[in-house]
């Protein structure tokens, strides 16, 4: 049976590209999303399923993987890359977007990894994987909600690779140090220089390596940043 993968907060971007470079690995694509509408291109393109989801609600994320289950599959990798962001000085930030942002950042990271591990620990093998950002490991000026969410993220991910990594589940969080190149035409290329911007799918070949790693020489973290981007 091959390989699958489910991409939580799946779309453009970075999740498009883990479906693509998976995809080419023979992985069956499950892609979880608010809607699923915009899926459409990235579901034909890859044979991926589709699944309605919002991650910060305990119930939809329950229904989600109890869906899976009845496909009678457990997904090998499952891949958290929801967010949401509000910035703003912080005496002017709106306490329900704040919220918000906690929620779509860690909260919902939580309830998807709980899921994954409580369905992956019998099996006694499975990977989760977080996609961070610079803001997992410093804060900037009107971005505290993010820093926040990322921060608690991190602190998840390091958690769980600590409790679970011993009973067989690879868990990593990736930092994301840098803008991620949108598209061919994305303005801020012109800006950075060749290959100022990280490109995607250059992003998700790391992610397959490190699911590829020997149980031997796990890695809990990797940050990945263009090779002009600051420390």
């Amino acid at each position: 049976m091959a390989e699958s993968v489910l991409i939580v907060g799946a779309g453009t971007g970075l999740s498009a590209s883990l479906a693509r470079v998976f995809a080419r690995e023979k992985f069956q694509i499950l892609l979880a999303a608010r809607t699923t509408a915009k899926l459409a291109p990235l579901v034909q393109e890859t044979g991926a399923t589709a699944f309605a989801c919002d991650a910060g609600v305990r119930e939809q994320v329950e229904s989600l993987f109890g869906a899976l289950e009845k496909k009678g599959v457990v997904p090998d990798l499952v891949v958290f890359n929801a967010g949401y962001r509000v910035r703003g000085p912080l005496v002017e930030l709106d306490p329900i977007e704040v919220q918000r942002t906690l929620l779509a950042s860690s909260f919902a990271g939580f309830l998807v990894g709980q899921a994954a591990a409580k369905r992956m620990l019998p099996r006694g093998s499975g990977a989760i994987f977080f996609t961070g950002a610079s803001a997992s490991v410093k804060g900037y000026a009107n971005s505290a909600p993010f820093a926040m969410g990322k921060f608690a993220l991190r602190g998840l991910a390091q958690s769980m690779a600590r409790e679970l990594s011993p009973q067989g589940l690879h868990i990593a969080h990736f930092v994301i140090d840098g803008a991620i190149r949108q598209n061919p035409d994305d303005p801020r290329a012109a800006e950075r220089g060749l290959d100022g911007l990280l490109l995607p799918d250059e992003i998700a070949k790391t992610y397959l390596h490190v699911y590829r790693q020997h149980r031997s020489a796990w890695s809990w973290e990797i940050e990945l940043r263009p090779w002009v981007e600051k420390f």
